[in-house]
This record gives structure tokens, sequence and C-alpha cells, in this order.
């Protein structure tokens, strides 16, 4: 079993990937960089993360980086604010399906732990994968932060998740939690959706 794990610098999705590794997946890292709107020290904290996961799981995991900045851009300029990290999800998942389809892996796997943030919120999550046609797996799904955070000790990569970085800079103030699958394929057919898509996930580079 293969799986692409979309890697934040963040606690949740660094526990997800490890789960899965313990479990016998061979896990690739695919860390989608936000250019202007992030912070390039997530992906320096990524590579930190493979690193400590290595150690503790004695796979090797190679993490490769593919352009979200251009995708962030066009939800931004023609999608409602409140549906920007929705749309970022969505965009995320088929950037996914596509490098993995590429690198040969079976599914992805997801730090979404359930109503932690607003795109985690059931009807959101519902809406961001319709249609995908695609194994997601979330490891963490009915887990409490405080549990995440006890692995995330456990296996050393909190102290690095925690390192203070800008954050997202496009994070609407009031993200939808009720998003439905018609108002996202709505926002989906305004994009340059399909090619924005596959720029980046075939553009993807190791960086490790």
């Amino acid at each position: 079993m293969k799986l692409t794990a979309l890697i934040s610098g963040g606690i949740d999705s660094p526990v997800a990937a490890y789960m899965m590794a313990k479990v016998g997946a061979e896990v690739v890292f695919l860390h989608m960089d936000n250019g202007i709107y992030g912070d390039e020290k997530e992906l320096e904290k990524v590579i930190k993360i493979a690193e400590n996961i290595e150690k503790v799981t004695g796979k090797t995991i190679p993490v490769y980086v593919a352009n979200h900045e251009n995708a962030q851009t066009e939800i931004k300029k023609k999608c409602d604010n409140a549906y920007q990290c929705v749309m970022c999800k969505r965009v995320m998942h088929n950037v996914a399906k596509r490098f993995s389809i590429e690198q040969g892996c079976n599914g992805i796997i997801m730090g979404d732990s359930l109503g932690q943030v607003a795109s985690q919120t059931l009807r959101n999550i519902k809406a961001e994968q319709n249609g995908l046609d695609f194994p997601i797996l979330r490891p963490l799904i009915g887990m409490d932060k405080l549990e995440i955070i006890e692995i995330a000790k456990k296996i050393g990569t909190y102290d690095i998740s925690i390192i203070q970085t800008k954050g997202c800079a496009v994070v609407p103030a009031k993200p939808i939690t009720e998003a439905t699958s018609e108002k996202i394929r709505t926002f989906q057919n305004k994009m340059e959706f399909d090619e924005i898509v596959s720029e980046s996930a075939l553009n993807a580079k190791r960086v490790r």
C-alpha cells in the first residue's frame, strides 16, 4: 500500500502520516506551497518532520512540493470569500489524486479531525471530496486535539510543528461551515480548475 500524505507544517497531518506508516503503508509526502500567501518556513518544517518520522518508523519518506499559490489566487478572485478554505481543500484533493496516480499511490492521507476547524465539519468534508472517486484516509477523524498532541510528542514532531510561521494569508474571517456540493461545483466551473490541478500535480518537485 503506497499513499500520498498531504502535509502541512502543523500538528495533525504528520501524526496521520505516521499512523499509516506504522501499519505498513509506504508514505510519500506532498506539501502544497502557498507561495506569497504562506511562509517558506513551512517547507523547512515539513522536511524536519519527514526526518523524524523516518527515525521512528524506519521507512524512507520522500518529500514533494507542489505549487498552490496559483490555486489560492484563482479561488480568491472567482469564489465567495467564505469558501476560500473549502475550495482550497477541493483543489488539494484533486492535486493529490493526480499526483498519486503519477506516483503509483493508492490513496490520500489527510490529517482531518472532525469539527476541529471550519473546513473539517461533516458537511464541508462531504462537499470538498464530492465526485473525487479516490480513497481518502483520515486516521485522526475521531480523535480530539489532546490525543493528537500526545502522539505528536511521542514521535518527536510536536516541537517542530509548533514553530511559529506567518500562517495562511487568505483564510477568511468567517469561513463557511455548511458548504454544499452544488455550490462547490458552481465555483469550480468559474475557475480554470483542471488546468490548475494538472499544472500543480505534474510539476511537483522532489525536495528530499
